[in-house]
């Protein structure tokens, strides 16, 4: 087994910082320790002799330099010992069909779907305590491009992509959030987190893939590989997330979405970054249609979920919410779910980590849906049997208001294989589930609501015991959400009682006036410690 040499301060990779959440504690090293050559890891051969696999030597900082520069002159001259390629997912023992990752390809031969699969054997010749250090010693670092949450887990996710075709904004590191009061006043639990993915660069978990896609593109494009733009059809997330990451790297972004169909603020964000967006008079399953018969006829590269990289990317949130746990394992993870990719990619970064010995057991998962938009669940309910894709109906999370997901049998053999549950939200118990989440402090999209309703109905049957540790996967920003935060609060939602609801009260000014109000309002029963 390989054994991790030497951990002293460097800033390409091990300087794990003091922090009270974590196992692994060291002592800041003093600053000049950066500057003299730093063996980041070792392995055994046969006879035990152990041998570098990067050895770097950290340069001091010139004024001149940005830290793109920097990590161009601090990079090892070592062998990268780690791959990735492309093959059929879920393929049967034997099959040797694999294509590489510089390749553009969606779809296997057989027309389904692709999966990354990394060389595992190179990757188990570092212990899960080696990987646990590594990944921890670059947490809060800015150092490029380890500063960011998907990147610091490069080796697992793109490990043979130059430093300098990254495409990142240092998304991830998101806050892993204690719900403190929302947990014992509305669920009697004590050990319920919320992982806001949704505080990253453009509002949404999207980001944690985009950045991978991106930077694949950017790769193939100085390969002078024919690729002219990246398009995406969109609820609005995957839009934001694509056009910001693309303009960043000064390439062309397409995007399609449907007609009237997302909030205001999810439009905005394409088009201030400059995307050239198609508004369509159809519904997600309609654009997605078309933008795959538009990318099998032109060189744009096609940036949807059915595109397997993304969901290296997004995998890595998993990874984080162990290592906030500090590598301790949770009872339990909900996932909203429309397209599906997301919950295999947390099942895939939670396996990865079991795999590696990072940690010995992977967590249940609950994928949520809106009722609205239900397919998983019918097909749940029905024992697994033949799915039908369905007419997703509107719904409040509009993000995952979609009928026939690309992602189905990914998330199928995810939630089988984790022992997990699917669960539904009505629009009345998204809203309110929302609302209530909101009355304690934070601020969370619909499909949240919809995430913390399965937890409602869940804990109501006794399925998730009060001292379960509970995370509730938190995708996008409540900030994109306002108007139906505005309708529920002004009680403007037809055929909805909005029990939680709480609009303003219209008062005259007057001191009088506003005395009455003040002291009904404080004698009330409203008002809770």
């Amino acid at each position: 087994m390989a054994s991790s040499c030497l951990f002293n301060a460097s800033v390409s990779s091990l300087n794990p910082k003091q922090d009270s959440i974590r196992r692994h504690h060291h002592h800041r090293s003093p600053s000049f320790l950066r500057y003299r050559p730093v063996v980041v890891s070792c392995t055994a051969d046969g006879n035990n002799n152990k041998s570098p696999i990067e050895t770097v030597v950290v340069k001091p900082h010139r004024t001149e330099d940005n830290i793109r520069d920097e990590a161009r002159r601090n990079r090892s001259t070592a062998v990268n010992p780690f791959s990735a390629k492309y093959v059929p997912f879920n393929a049967a023992p034997g099959s040797t069909e694999s294509y590489s990752l510089d390749e553009i390809v969606y779809r296997s031969r057989s027309g389904g779907l692709l999966d990354v699969e990394h060389d595992m054997e190179a990757l188990k010749r570092f212990d899960g305590a080696y990987w646990r250090d590594l990944f921890d010693s670059r947490v809060g670092k800015s150092t490029w491009p380890y500063g960011s949450g998907v990147w610091s887990k490069k080796e697992w996710v793109l490990p043979e992509i130059d430093d300098d075709d990254i495409v990142s904004a240092f998304e991830g590191n998101s806050n892993l959030f204690w719900a403190e009061r929302f947990g014992k006043q509305f669920l009697g639990m004590n050990d319920l987190w919320v992982k806001h993915c949704g505080i990253s660069h453009t509002g949404s978990f999207k980001d944690l893939g985009m950045t991978v896609l991106v930077s694949q593109v950017n790769r193939l494009r100085k390969m002078k590989r024919p690729v002219v733009g990246v398009g995406c059809a969109s609820t609005g997330d995957t839009s934001a997330a694509l056009s910001a990451y693309c303009a960043s790297a000064g390439i062309p972004s397409i995007v399609f979405l449907p007609a009237n169909k997302i909030s205001m603020a999810q439009l905005v964000q394409p088009i201030a970054n400059g995307a050239f967006v198609l508004s369509i008079d159809t519904d997600f399953d309609g654009c997605m249609k078309l933008i795959r018969e538009i990318t099998a006829e032109l060189p744009i590269y096609l940036a949807n979920s059915l595109n397997s990289l993304r969901l290296e990317g997004q995998k890595t949130a998993a990874i984080e919410i162990l290592q906030q746990f500090d590598w301790q394992v949770p009872d339990w993870v909900i996932v909203p779910g429309g397209n599906l990719g997301n919950i295999y990619a947390f099942y895939k970064g939670f396996k990865m980590c079991q795999e590696l010995g990072l940690v010995d057991r992977i967590p249940r998962m609950v994928c949520a849906q809106a009722a609205n938009a239900n397919p998983l669940y019918l097909h749940y309910k029905s024992g697994w049997k033949d799915f039908k894709p369905m007419t997703a109906s509107t719904t409040f999370a509009s993000a995952i208001q979609i009928g026939d997901p690309v992602s189905i049998d990914r998330a199928v053999y995810a939630l089988k294989k984790c022992n997990g549950i699917v669960e539904e939200a009505t629009e009345e118990e998204l809203m309110d589930a929302m609302a209530q989440a909101d009355s304690t402090g934070m601020f969370i999209c619909p499909h949240t609501g919809v995430a913390l309703t399965a937890l409602f109905k869940l804990r109501n049957q006794g399925v998730i015991a009060p001292t379960d540790r509970t995370v509730v996967v938190s995708t996008a920003h409540g900030l994109k959400f306002t108007q139906s935060k505005i309708d529920y609060h002004s009680n403007a939602i037809p055929d909805m009682a909005c029990r939680f609801s709480n609009p303003p009260v219209e008062v005259k000014a007057d001191f009088g006036a506003v005395m009455d109000v003040l002291k009904s309002y404080l004698g009330s029963n409203t008002l809770t410690s």
